[in-house]
Order: C-alpha cells, then structure tokens, then sequence
C-alpha cells in the first residue's frame, strides 16, 4: 500500500467535499434560470461565497469570484495590474504569477528571496521607493515548494505607503494556517479546491469590496460580471466544504514531521527555511549528493508519493528556481517536497524516513560517497 505525502501537489478528495458535490450534482440547476431549480443553485454559489469569506474573516470587507483554479484567480488579479505603472513580484512566486507577470504590459521588477526563503522586504522597500508610479505588488503568503511564510502584513504597509496594490497567492496556506484577510491587509487574494481537499478545476480569488475588478472572461453575466460562464456549482459546493472541513491541524502529525525533519538533519540534509515560519506540512529538503530524480525513483519504488517541487512543471523534474533564488544554485536539482494533508497518519512521516534513508545509504554506497553518518 503507497503513502501519499503530496498533498502540497493535489489533496484526496475529503469526505464532506465529496458529499456536498454529489448531493448539489443530483440537485442541478444553473444559478442564471429564475425558475424553482435555479434559484436552488443560486443559492447554494451565494451560501458557498459566504463561508469561504466567513472562514477568511472577510465578511462584508471583501468580495469573492469564484474560478477554475488558482492559476485563474492570480491571473485575473494581475489583470487589474494594467491600471498600475509597474509590477513586483518575487523570485519565489509559483509559475502562474511569475511567469503570468510579463504578460501584463507593464515594466516587471523582481523582489529577491532571503536565505531563509522569504520575500526580502526591504529589497521590496527599496525597488518600490526608487520606482516612479504606482506599484502591483504579488507576494505569496506561504511558498509552494519550502512553505515558508512572508510578512504579508508588513508588505501590505510597504505596498499602500505607494498607493499600490499587493495580490497574495495563499493557496499553499489555506487550511494550513488561520489566514485574517482583513488583517493582512491585501487587496486581493487566490484560493484553489483541490489544495484543501476540494475537487480540482474550482478557485476563487478575493478582493477589496470596494475595488472595481475588471473581468478576465467576459461573457454573460455570471459571477457578478467578473467571471463570464456557468458555474461549477457541485464544485463550487465542494470547495466550501473543504474549506470548512480543512481548519485546524493535527498535532500528532505536525510532531512526526517534526521528528523526521530532526533525523534528516543528522543525516547531513539541508531542511530548507528551517529558520524561518513554514506552514506545517511542507518539508523541502536537499541531500547535495542525491539528485531529485533519482530520489524520486527510490521513493516511487518504495511506495511513498512525493515530488521535487512545485505540481506546476509539466511533470518534468527540473531545477527550483525558488532554491537557486535563496542563493544555493548547486542545489536546485536536488530539492525533495514531502507534503502531508488530511489522510496523513504520523506513521506515514516515518515509512517515508525508512524508505529515504535506506535509499540514501544504498545511493552512498553504490557511489562510493561520505560515509553514512549513523541514523538518528
């Protein structure tokens, strides 16, 4: 029997998102018809964007469009980057929004990571004090590769001081931290299902009430206007339960990691942001003998999920651009994402030590490498 430890790529399906989907698919109705039927999906969209919002302590600050995914909710925040001079995002930021950021027309600034993997917020300081006009600022809340945690806050006080905008990707973070869209501060914030036991294809992106969002799909008139086509109403229902199923971590398991991630230690691997606030759940680790792939070969044959980074790549196993952006190049394709979720049992934690362990000895010595230091 396989352990799943990539929640970070996609979490199972939880029991109550799988519930809410089946009984609102049985139920059908498009929330556009006036009819008995579709004002029964109307309202089961409008309780859905009402606990999301709740959870987010976003109730009657905030509005919320729902989307196919977080890729479409940061690409609709970036959207509203065309009525901005310039944009700053980070080295760290995922693919959708690093990448999604030079197709918005306007001159693009890089805020480097710390050491540690945070966004350097002085950096930003600096960039945006020396930066003629008004800045659209994307910082993710907690990084998808190494789960470390930026000072959303403390940028929001930095972006405003600009009159500008900061977008937070928070996919990573939802259900893994309490996130107060109101105290950090942020004008708009994505969200995906399927990080949080949702199903996949549904994401939302918040916002300022009182910002005007302009659409990414025009179309009909859907989602207040700002996001044209039917909606995924049974996903969308989905997405709700997940969220209000997902507060709330296991300690247990949050101790079996941290147990794992001393043995690693004692191995001689580097646990990436160790110093900084991560999220529980997210262990990225580097052994500089061991390169991604083979690990992952090791660790598919041994029956335990993982993966060497970000789910965004294609399936490819590539170089992290987040590593070599926290100043270890040589490390970059060496990188291994351990990822835990709802299903996640503390004796999971420990197979996957035994089975890398075990295959980074068997690596050492079919490679003639430093000795193995003894197991913790």
């Amino acid at each position: 029997m396989s352990v799943y430890l990539d929640h970070a790529a996609t979490s199972p399906l939880r029991p109550e998102a799988r519930e809410a989907f089946l009984r609102v698919a049985d139920q059908g109705g498009n929330p556009s018809s006036v009819h008995g039927v579709g004002r029964k999906a109307r309202i089961v969209v409008e309780d859905a964007r009402a606990a999301i919002l709740n959870v987010l302590n976003a109730t009657g600050q905030a509005g919320l469009v729902f989307t196919s995914g977080g890729t479409e909710a940061n690409a609709l925040a970036l959207l509203q980057a065309r009525d901005f001079d310039y944009v700053a995002v980070s080295k760290g930021e995922h693919d959708s929004v690093f990448a999604g950021a030079s197709a918005v027309g306007r001159p693009v600034e890089t805020v480097p990571l710390t050491a540690n993997g945070q966004a350097d917020l002085e950096a930003l300081a600096g960039i945006l004090a020396n930066t003629e006009g008004r800045p659209f600022v994307a910082l993710m809340l907690a990084n998808n590769e190494t789960g470390v945690i930026s000072d959303i806050a403390r940028a929001a006080a930095i972006v405003a001081a600009h009159d500008g905008w900061l977008h937070v990707d928070a996919v990573q973070a939802l259900g893994k931290v309490d996130i107060d869209f109101v105290g950090l501060g942020a004008q708009s914030l994505s969200l995906s299902a399927h990080k949080v036991g949702g199903g996949q294809g549904v994401g939302a992106l918040v916002y300022e009430r009182d910002r005007v969002i302009k659409p990414l799909i025009v179309g009909g008139g859907q989602e207040l206007g700002l996001r044209a086509g039917t909606e995924n109403v049974p996903g969308i229902a989905g997405f709700a339960a997940a969220v209000q199923a997902c507060q709330g971590i296991d300690e247990a398991v949050s101790a079996a990691q941290s147990a794992v991630e001393a043995s690693l230690a004692a191995l001689g691997v580097t646990i990436l942001g160790a110093d900084a606030p991560r999220v529980p759940g997210i262990l990225a680790m580097v052994q500089p003998h061991w390169v991604s792939n083979l690990q992952l070969i090791q660790m598919d044959m041994a029956g335990v999920c993982v993966s060497s980074g970000s789910a965004c790549s294609s399936g490819k196993v590539k170089s992290s651009r987040v590593v070599a952006a926290m100043g270890l190049p040589e490390m970059a394709d060496k990188v291994l994402r351990v990822s835990s979720g709802w299903t996640t049992t503390p004796a999971d934690w420990d197979r996957f030590y035994d089975a890398w362990s075990k295959g980074y000895e068997m690596y050492l010595k079919r490679h003639a490498k430093a000795p193995v230091k003894e197991q913790a």
